[in-house]
């Protein structure tokens, strides 16, 4: 997996269900369709400069990508939460992808605690991370409150400034959903039942 998310969650009636994103070796982003890679093209973004750890670097979440995300989500969660978007990594290019209101304070504070060599790409959002999560909430209180008309499978907040809602029949889902919620940062899409491992 080239992509992951960091900052995606789903809520599904049985189970929480993580998001992914990822790059298919044909150039499309997983988990949305098939967009084109295109489509997560960053508008700026910046590569870090601050010394990393005095010791060995370390692999996986010990590694100055991993410890720059967690720098990020610091961020995200603090002063900066009305901006945040979402994130997710690359772990192939040494990158972290961060959807955001534009802020140049935001941006700053970012590329700073980049460390050495991690490349930062931003990406323009209209939404912040806590208004998503909100409206996430207010769908999936009551996922069943639709069966008899359609299945709400899963509902969970997309880095890229979205909530997905997956259904068993979009084509009868969508125009309720978006009579009750808004069509605004809402996607539904199909989704297969949750499967027993």
């Amino acid at each position: 997996m080239k992509y992951g998310s960091l900052a995606a969650g789903a809520v599904s009636a049985a189970t929480v269900v993580a998001l992914a994103v990822w790059v298919d070796a044909d150039g499309t982003v997983g988990g949305d369709g098939g967009a084109p890679v295109e489509s997560r093209k960053a508008t700026q973004g910046c590569v870090g400069g601050r010394p990393g750890s005095t010791g060995p670097e370390g692999a996986g979440e010990d590694s100055p990508l991993y410890r720059t995300l967690d720098r990020i989500g610091e961020l995200a969660a603090g002063r900066h939460s009305g901006v945040f978007t979402g994130l997710s990594v690359d772990e192939d290019g040494n990158a972290a992808d961060v959807w955001r209101i534009p802020s140049t304070a935001f941006e700053e504070a970012v590329c700073e605690a980049a460390e050495q060599g991690v490349h930062v790409r931003f990406h323009d959002s209209d939404t912040n991370r806590r208004d998503l999560d909100a409206l996430a909430e207010r769908i999936g209180e009551d996922m069943g409150r639709w069966d008899g008309t359609f299945q709400m499978r899963e509902v969970g907040v997309d880095e890229r400034g979205y909530v997905r809602i997956g259904v068993d029949d979009p084509g009868t889902a969508r125009p309720l959903i978006e009579r009750e919620f808004g069509a605004e940062h809402i996607r539904v899409e199909r989704a297969e039942p949750a499967g027993l491992d």
